[in-house]
């Protein structure tokens, strides 16, 4: 479905990404772990293609220079240069880090323009999808987004990716700040999402212990580079994986 090879990104001289190479196939959910700054949200934004839009407004400012390196294809196409509006209407849908709501527009409308690639019937009918698969947001939609708890946040969040209609979503680091709880209903929504939907997932995370558990494959970053890659139990039964995000 997904293949990225030798993507390396420079931030002016700073390495962000060091020849990463991923791949994610139909109906796979794929973990990538690592600390802060190990590069999971510079990967997930060179993945969509918002890196080509940061890039772009850093040079009409006269910021930093951002250097992009590599080969990402997306069933057979080779899309490294397309836009992310481009990559999304392909099905490739990123739900950011910190959520990034519309704070002072209320649930319904924060999904309702995630739906700006869907048809009025695909909308009302992922609408309907998505407060089945997040039932606390039925009795939210008039709320503003910006009252809500991080956990509320975090599923409108990613219910407006779904209103996209994607086929590879993308998500950020969607535990960041939720109580233990909340990520275990957060992340018991990912294969859900796979098999009732037939979404591929790439998810990252800092902390592996909730969502590994989940993933049918992995990498594990560090300082931009892969460490270590497996299957979900090749990556279990590896004591540095272990000690080093399970603390054992």
């Amino acid at each position: 479905m997904l293949t990225a090879d030798g993507l390396m990104v420079f931030y002016e001289n700073m390495l962000a990404l060091n020849n990463i190479s991923l791949r994610c196939d139909e109906g796979q959910v794929v973990g990538v772990f690592g600390a802060n700054s190990a590069g999971k949200s510079t990967l997930m934004y060179t993945l969509s293609g918002i890196i080509l839009d940061i890039r772009h407004k850093e040079k009409m400012r006269g910021g930093e220079r951002i250097s992009l390196f590599g080969d990402v294809h997306y069933r057979g196409e080779a899309i490294g240069e397309l836009k992310a509006n481009q990559r999304a209407r392909r099905g490739i849908v990123l739900c950011p880090e910190r959520r990034r709501l519309f704070p002072e527009s209320s649930v319904l409308e924060n999904l309702k323009i995630g739906a700006y690639l869907a048809s009025r019937d695909e909308a009302r009918e992922t609408l309907g999808y998505v407060l089945e698969l997040f039932p606390p947001l039925k009795k939210l939609l008039k709320r503003a987004a910006g009252f809500l708890s991080g956990g509320e946040q975090q599923m409108v969040a990613i219910g407006r990716a779904l209103m996209a209609q994607p086929k590879l979503l993308l998500l950020d680091e969607p535990l960041l700040g939720l109580a233990p709880s909340v990520q275990q209903v957060v992340v018991e929504a990912i294969p859900v999402i796979r098999d009732q939907r037939g979404i591929s997932v790439i998810v990252t995370e800092q902390y592996a212990r909730p969502v590994m558990p989940h993933v049918d494959y992995a990498y594990i970053l560090e300082n931009g580079s892969t460490v270590l890659e497996g299957t979900r139990d090749e990556l279990l039964d590896n004591p540095d994986v272990k000690s080093a995000y399970f603390g054992c």
